[in-house]
């Protein structure tokens, strides 16, 4: 029997509902068909991403900040809908579902933006060769309808399909398994190479397809290649591993909320031990005095323990409350690491907007301005090496420990984003020094396009810290139960940066609007403008939120340890995801 049972995958399940046979499904196969999916997502959206800004401008004959709000509301829609798809995966449809539909969906949208980039009667008349583009005449409502339509199919089909790749791919290999469990530490490093690899074919490949041979091409053969992944996806049902849903981690979080609130007048009890709490002894948490308000969710009174058990709108465990205050003391270094997300969207927008006026020729080859960010993604993956081979070993070496605390990668990223945008405000004082010499309606400055360069190094370099330091700390620091929700609080930074990029647009914007002759910081022609001033911006906002991250830090407190049967079980039955 115990042979028997050996086969079997105690917490799966196959595609009929029965317990998963170890030897017929999950390993590295699926694994390799749901990175496949992967891949497509990123040359999708990175593809549209880093290169819809010079379409808006040069073909829809939007402004320069309109174009810049665009791509990062467009942006910032679909990592903060990876909640929405993290909600709809945990609570009803499961991850393998899940993927599957958004996928789907994510096709429909590039092959509706391929058809809007194709069709003439969707954008607007061509203008003359001599004249501005902001002096052309702009898309009209219908044309941008169509346009914001396909982006936020898009939009939805990335934010579901994000929010349960990764899951659904650690899912095929079982935790309490030591060889399984190795490879499933291979399988983040994999995830984070395939994320590397679909954005450089979209900064190189893609992009210039865009540019050279049509917009239409490119996103067609986006929705192409995820169709075919997804029929990939698909061919593996029979193979994969399904784990059921433990339910969403929000309406747990409400539920302490709502209990808290209809208790606040109620007061707290002099012990602890009278807080009700029905966790079993290896799984409870300790009781902490941060956030005391929430404590009284945990007082029973008349009525909350009904005949089927506890009400959970009305009394929650002390556990569980803990879980809650565990949350909410991620908050504010949550909130220090919004701003970086920010200075990240410059790279998409501003800086590949700079490119499209400076010299990219190179022996007759004319690189896309869009695939500049190339120097970005090779600057993540050098740093991840150079840290990786070099830093890691020599910290071990002289601190004992296997390289910097998450907090500490958190915080070299955010100096070198702010870094970034001091170099990238010195640049742009150069290239406007440039314009204003000449003709400022110049298509294309003489001054070259690798003055660029410091500016994407310095702010990949810094993702490369900021983006494995986040993760490491929201999955790390948060509970067992609730490491979907993490993930979820760590991709609503992304989300909430590139929307504070287009407040933070639109603010200067209204405000410089009567300075520099009228034309104000962010100009419909750059070259006219004072981005440098933006830039620098930016980079002072850098600081303060440098400053208040470190008070943040600092406030932090770390879980205290349990009593050495709880801090046993949790070793012994940590998930991998604790450790990555």
């Amino acid at each position: 029997m115990e042979g028997k049972m050996s086969l079997t995958v105690a917490d799966a399940v196959n595609y009929k509902g029965f317990p998963a046979d170890r030897s017929k499904t999950g390993g590295w196969i699926p694994a390799a068909l749901i990175l496949g999916i992967e891949i497509c997502e990123r040359l999708s959206t990175m593809g549209i991403a880093v290169n819809l800004v010079t379409y808006l401008i040069g073909t829809m004959h939007l402004s320069s900040s309109t174009s810049a709000n665009v791509v990062t509301d467009f942006m910032g829609t679909s990592f903060l809908l990876c909640l929405l798809g993290g909600f709809l995966a945990d609570s009803f449809l499961g991850r393998y579902m899940t993927i599957a539909i958004f996928s789907l969906i994510q096709t429909l949208g590039t092959g509706t933006l391929a058809l809007a980039t194709k069709l003439p009667q969707l954008r607007p008349a061509p203008c003359n060769g001599s004249a501005a583009p902001h002096a052309c005449n702009q898309a009209n409502g219908f044309q941008m309808g169509i346009l914001y339509l396909a982006l936020y199919i898009i939009a939805l089909g990335t934010g579901g399909l994000k929010s349960s790749v990764s899951g659904f791919g650690t899912d095929q290999f079982d935790e309490k398994d030591e060889k399984e469990k190795s490879q499933m530490a291979y399988f983040f490093n994999r995830f984070f190479f395939c994320i590397s690899t679909g954005t450089l074919m979209a900064v190189t490949v893609l992009v210039y397809i865009q540019d050279e041979v049509g917009r239409s091409w490119a996103y067609g053969i986006c929705s192409v290649s995820m169709f075919v992944a997804v029929l990939i996806f698909l061919s593996g049902t029979k193979r994969y591993r399904y784990k059921k849903s433990l339910g969403s981690p929000i309406v747990q979080i409400f539920q302490v909320f709502v209990a808290a609130m209809n208790k606040r007048k109620m007061e707290l009890p002099y012990s602890v031990e009278l807080l009700y709490e029905d966790t079993p002894d290896t799984s409870r948490i300790l009781h902490t005095d941060r956030f005391r308000f929430l404590d009284k969710a945990s007082i029973v009174g008349e009525g909350d323990l009904e005949r089927y058990g506890p009400n959970p709108w009305k009394v929650c465990s002390v556990t569980r409350v803990e879980e809650v205050k565990m949350m909410a003391g991620l908050l504010p270094i949550w909130a220090t690491t919004i701003i970086f997300w920010t200075t990240y969207a410059q790279m998409m927008t501003f800086s590949v907007e700079q490119a499209s006026t400076m010299e990219r020729s190179i022996r007759g080859f004319q690189i896309p301005a869009g695939s500049l960010t190339v120097f970005f993604v090779a600057a993540i993956l050098i740093t991840l090496a150079v840290y990786d081979r070099l830093v890691m070993p020599f910290w071990k070496k002289l601190k004992g420990k296997p390289g910097f605390s998450n907090l500490q990668r958190i915080a070299i990223g955010l100096v070198l984003s702010t870094l970034g945008m001091a170099a990238a405000a010195i640049a742009e004082a150069k290239r406007l020094a440039v314009a204003r010499s000449v003709d400022a309606n110049t298509r294309t400055l003489p001054v070259t396009v690798f003055l660029l360069i410091p500016q994407f190094f310095l702010v990949g370099a810094g993702e490369a810290f900021i983006y494995t330091g986040q993760l490491d700390f929201f999955i790390t620091q948060s509970p067992k139960g609730m490491k979907t929700m993490s993930t979820g609080l760590f991709l609503s930074t992304l989300s909430l940066g590139f929307f504070v990029s287009s407040l933070l647009v639109a603010v200067v914007k209204s405000v410089t609007r009567s300075s520099n002759d009228g034309h104000g910081w962010l100009a419909d022609n750059i070259n006219h403008g004072r981005l440098d001033c933006f830039y620098g911006l930016l980079a002072v906002l850098g600081v303060i939120n440098f400053v208040l991250f470190l008070v943040s830090a600092a406030w932090f407190k770390r879980r205290k340890p349990k009593p050495a049967i709880q801090m046993d079980t949790i070793v012994n039955g940590s998930s991998c995801e604790d450790k990555c």
